[in-house]
């Protein structure tokens, strides 16, 4: 019984990856918003019925995917801050690259998960952990050179907020330098997001001398040293 419990299990995990696999493929040629169960289920020769024995709604497969983005993105990461050298801005560069090298050899999960959010869609709790991990690496890399001159504590909603995601997730983090990172982080992602999308067309085209400049000025902002 053992054995064949095991045998179905390892059947269930294969077809769900084929689901997730051919609904990949429709967000890259038909966009999240048409995303369809039955649509995935005709592609793979099932009953329409059958597909939701797997995911329940297109809302469940949806958050599956982006599940899958943010973890993907989040490992990406992390491998390329495990081969870097020890030194805080080199680690900088390298999880900066990594980001850039997962969204343009995965334009579509991208957008699925920065891009414009899916109309009638809201993802569930269990997506934030996933979301937070890359967040966290780049906090984790502004710690490790915080800039020796002292700067102004920032005052209003803005230190309210600050101060509760210091709390919350970076508290050897000095409020000032935790929102220097927060910039870089919006900055690194809007750089991106202007690749993908073709707003750099005309002028920053290809973007590789102008995303390796930024990422150093932003290095620069949050004080990153070129040494351990």
């Amino acid at each position: 019984m053992t054995a064949i419990r095991t045998a179905r299990e390892r059947a269930r995990e294969e077809l769900t990856r084929e689901i997730k696999q051919e609904a990949r493929r429709q967000l890259a040629s038909e966009g999240a918003q048409r995303l369809s169960l039955r649509a995935v289920a005709r592609e793979l020769g099932m009953a329409s019925s059958a597909i939701y024995r797997y995911f329940p709604s297109r809302d469940e497969l949806l958050t599956a995917l982006i599940v899958d983005a943010y973890t993907d993105l989040a490992d990406a990461a992390d491998a390329a801050l495990a081969d870097a050298p020890a030194a805080p801005r080199p680690r900088w560069r390298a999880l900066c690259t990594a980001v850039r090298a997962w969204a343009l050899a995965n334009p579509h999960e991208y957008a699925l998960v920065f891009g414009t959010p899916v109309p009638g869609y809201r993802a569930p709790q269990e997506t934030v952990r996933h979301a937070a991990r890359l967040p966290l690496a780049l906090i984790a890399v502004a710690a490790e050179g915080t800039p020796a001159a002292e700067l102004p504590v920032p005052a209003g909603p803005l230190g309210e907020q600050l101060a509760r995601l210091r709390a919350e997730y970076a508290p050897a983090l000095p409020e000032p330098v935790l929102a220097r990172a927060a910039i870089a982080w919006t900055q690194l992602f809007g750089m991106i997001g202007f690749e993908l999308f073709g707003h750099l067309v005309g002028s920053f085209d290809p973007a590789d001398a102008f995303f390796a400049h930024a990422v150093e000025e932003m290095a620069d902002l949050v004080g990153l040293p070129d040494s351990p």
